[in-house]
């Protein structure tokens, strides 16, 4: 079969693996570019898979991802149509299978596949939300979360990550930024100026932390994540964890160092911040219990969906002790009156619904495809690389060969229109080189070519 009529379509312009994300980015750009317009009806699957040699399962699960972003609708007796209302957006050249050397690509971004976004979902909650919503739920929110986003999240967290907390314990805030900015103005007002940070750690939150507080103490952490005798061995009187997945190592806090890390918050008088940033995404592993059960009044547990929806939402959460609670729920208050009341009913419908845990299922078969591909590449491309962090998460820790300049590797990878974050540039101290590469926003043919030009790079 050499080609269809619908649209022209090239199959043989296709890559062998990764031929789903191929037909979803072809129908995405007719939609966006005015070719397939509102109310067209696209073939029946069965049709085009024969048309094109494809399986029909390839033209099923396009189909599906396009339903998902509200660019098709399916009608029983009606068949597939392009909706009425589309929002058009400007093809991604993550979305593409066929990389433009003009664009630069951003590898260590540490997202979801966001051409994902549940978009029908998300449409269809905030119509039930609009439908539905009181005139006290329209007026000025709880600075402390809409009451029914925090009741879908206690129930959300007690299966999902072995946290018991009432709805009345919780605060949602700006996403995990948010909610380490209110902790670090909390912690000086208890008289906590320092606080000790993972080192490699996100820079991010080391950024956020920096702003606030006085002095950031960097801890080691290896295999078993954090080095609590180094912690020890501090005069911190609080630390900033990523326990179940340590970023950038991807290393899980060894269950002897949880019980350590627990011993020393006893000991000083002090308080752990656990990160829970990417917790939903595992592969080759059981699941891993959240720390906050271990010492509910020592841990302030953060985290937020940014990894399964969209950074672009803002909105995250935060359990905290509760002799730390009400000064919490005040300096929220103070600082904005509290999120948008909309989105949190818009989530909270989600989670109510199941479509939240459903969006979280397919996103984690999607990401385990291209963290394989990934890995496939890097054993290829990059052979004395060692590759660690692959069972959980958005992205892969390549190691490299002692001697060779992660910073200088990835300042050539610019050059060549691939941003890609050295292992160095998480560290305050000198350590082992090499690239943090995060797979979630990118087809499989895309990573495979990247990756391959690093390696031609070193």
């Amino acid at each position: 079969m050499t080609g269809s009529d619908f649209l022209r379509l090239q199959p043989s312009t296709a890559p062998a693996r990764g031929r789903t994300a191929w037909l979803t980015a072809q129908l995405r750009t007719a939609i966006s570019d005015g070719t397939l317009g509102a109310g067209t009806r696209v073939p029946p699957s069965r049709e085009l898979a024969e048309e094109l040699a494809f399986s029909r399962g390839v033209v099923v699960e396009a189909y599906r991802r396009l339903t998902e972003e509200g660019l098709l609708v399916t009608n029983r007796g009606a068949g597939t149509r392009i909706a009425e209302v589309v929002t058009r957006p400007v093809p991604s050249p993550r979305a593409s299978d066929t990389p433009d050397p003009t664009l630069v690509l951003h590898l260590s971004e540490g997202v979801p596949d966001l051409s994902a976004f549940p978009r029908s979902a998300w449409l269809q909650a905030e119509r039930r939300v609009l439908a539905t919503a009181t005139s006290r739920e329209l007026g000025y929110a709880d600075p402390q979360g809409a009451p029914e986003l925090r009741k879908q999240l206690s129930g959300w967290l007690a299966r999902s990550r072995g946290v018991s907390v009432a709805p009345e314990r919780i605060i949602v805030t700006a996403g995990v930024t948010g909610a380490l900015s209110l902790i670090a103005q909390v912690m000086r007002a208890h008289g906590v100026s320092t606080c000790a940070i993972e080192d490699p750690g996100a820079d991010g939150n080391r950024r956020i932390l920096d702003y606030w507080l006085d002095r950031l103490e960097p801890v080691p952490v290896d295999g078993e994540g954090i080095d609590v005798a180094a912690l020890a061995a501090t005069d911190a009187r609080a630390v900033l964890t990523t326990p179940a997945h340590q970023f950038p190592t991807g290393a899980v806090l060894a269950a002897a160092r949880r019980r350590d890390l627990v011993a020393w918050a006893e000991q000083r008088d002090g308080i752990i911040v656990e990160d829970d940033y990417d917790s939903e995404y595992r592969y080759d592993r059981t699941p891993v219990a959240a720390l906050h059960s271990a010492a509910p009044d020592r841990i302030l547990h953060v985290s937020s969906l940014s990894k399964v929806l969209a950074p672009a939402l803002r909105i995250g959460w935060l359990v905290a002790p509760e002799a730390w609670h009400a000064d919490l729920v005040r300096r929220r208050w103070a600082t904005d009156l509290g999120s948008p009341a909309l989105p949190q009913l818009a989530l909270a419908d989600l989670i109510r619904s199941g479509a939240l845990e459903r969006q979280i299922r397919r996103l984690r078969r999607r990401h385990r495809e291209r963290r394989d591909a990934a890995v496939a590449a890097v054993r290829e491309h990059l052979p004395r690389a060692r590759i660690e962090g692959i069972a959980a998460g958005l992205h892969l820790l390549v190691l490299l060969p002692d001697r060779v300049d992660d910073a200088a590797l990835a300042e050539r990878a610019a050059a060549a229109g691939i941003h890609i974050t050295p292992l160095s540039a998480y560290r305050s101290t000198p350590g082992a080189p090499g690239l943090v590469i995060g797979y979630g926003p990118h087809s499989e043919a895309r990573l495979a070519s990247a990756i391959a030009t690093i390696g031609r790079l070193l």
